[in-house]
């Protein structure tokens, strides 16, 4: 994949990727894989090429709110501990 696709995929994941219950991960992931891919072909880049590198990106993106969800459960709980 080229180097314009990765740092695409990544801004456009660190711009969109935020923190859900783990209720909604897979409907949002599944409508901000559609973004990211319309996103994508309006500046030129293939789904193909992201794909290649990272595999099905809903995945990858499901993966990723998960990830945030988890952060924010954590943090959630060290607060409550804190209090």
């Amino acid at each position: 994949m080229s180097e314009h696709a990765i740092e695409f995929l990544r801004g456009w994941i660190g711009e969109k990727v935020h923190c859900q219950s783990q209720a909604r991960i897979e409907k949002q992931a599944e409508t901000l894989a559609k973004e990211c891919a319309a996103k994508a072909a309006e500046v030129g880049i293939h789904l193909e090429d992201i794909q290649e590198e990272v595999g099905d990106i809903k995945e990858l993106i499901a993966s990723r709110l998960e990830e945030a969800a988890e952060a924010d459960q954590h943090q959630q709980a060290s607060i409550k501990a804190a209090e």
